[in-house]
């Protein structure tokens, strides 16, 4: 394993910020899921993403995996995670770490109250793999195209 030196910092310098999801541009997953980009390249993420998705009631994404690993956070709302083919009912504050390339999907347990989720990946470069289509795409130019699009 590699080991950092604790004296050297792991990231650049760069401005803090307070990032408020109800003030940022959230885009379309598809399917009653919409998320918002919290900490990104934009704000001068050099090691982590992070951000909030919010599903509808009965909403759920596609099967997918990562290339490196996430830790999910269920702020609001019942959900049912499927990893690695086992599902499990988690609620709020209970969350999951995933090794990348696990298969694992998140729909929201109620067919009328939201369900909201904090995610976090290891890397800036993240990407998601559908299973389905074993289409990869990167974590952040999915919101880029999204804005683009809304735009």
């Amino acid at each position: 394993m590699h080991e950092h030196p604790t004296d050297e910092p792991c990231s650049t310098s760069f401005p803090p910020a307070v990032l408020r999801p109800g003030e940022l541009t959230s885009f379309s997953r598809g399917g009653g899921a919409r998320t918002v980009p919290l900490v990104t390249r934009a704000v001068g993420a050099e090691v982590f993403l992070s951000g909030q998705t919010l599903f509808e009631g009965g909403a759920g994404i596609a099967l997918h995996t990562h290339n490196c690993p996430e830790s999910v956070t269920i702020l609001e709302g019942d959900a049912i995670v499927e990893i690695d083919g086992t599902e499990h009912h988690v609620t709020r504050f209970d969350t999951t770490y995933v090794a990348a390339g696990t298969p694992h999907r998140f729909r929201n347990a109620s067919a009328t109250e939201p369900m909201r989720i904090l995610w976090i990946y290891a890397s800036v470069d993240a990407t998601r793999t559908l299973v389905e289509t074993g289409v990869t795409a990167r974590i952040d130019a999915e919101h880029v195209k999204a804005a683009a699009e809304d735009g």
